[in-house]
């Protein structure tokens, strides 16, 4: 996928993917790829604030794709919009690289204990 991460803490997780080698047939930036990259983001950054001994696992992610992005790189911006003590929901906006919005992701995590090392 080619993404590689710029910025990550609890409050804010920034990471480019390219365009090029994540297309459909027709040339534009495939639905699954910005969803992804806004699933790469929010659950490291679920996980993050998770701490040690604690595991963040996915139960629900939706996107909605509002621009197609061609050429060059795009950009997902990850925040959290609610950090309990048993679920986290992070919202991922994803950019191209004249900052339009191509995509919305949003992620629920669910927080539960790591299992035991055996």
């Amino acid at each position: 996928m080619g993404i590689e991460f710029l910025e990550f803490t609890t409050e804010r997780c920034v990471a480019t993917m390219p365009v090029e080698g994540n297309t459909q047939p027709v040339g534009l930036l495939h639905g699954g790829a910005y969803v992804v990259l806004g699933e790469s983001l929010g659950s490291m950054a679920a996980n993050m604030h998770a701490g040690p001994g604690r595991l963040a696992v996915g139960v629900d992610i939706n996107a909605t794709h509002t621009r197609s992005a061609t050429t060059g790189i795009v950009t997902g911006t990850c925040v959290p919009l609610h950090l309990g003590r048993s679920m986290t929901v992070h919202e991922i906006v994803v950019t191209d690289e004249q900052g339009r919005r191509c995509s919305t992701i949003r992620i629920t995590n669910m927080i539960k204990d790591a299992p035991a090392a055996s």
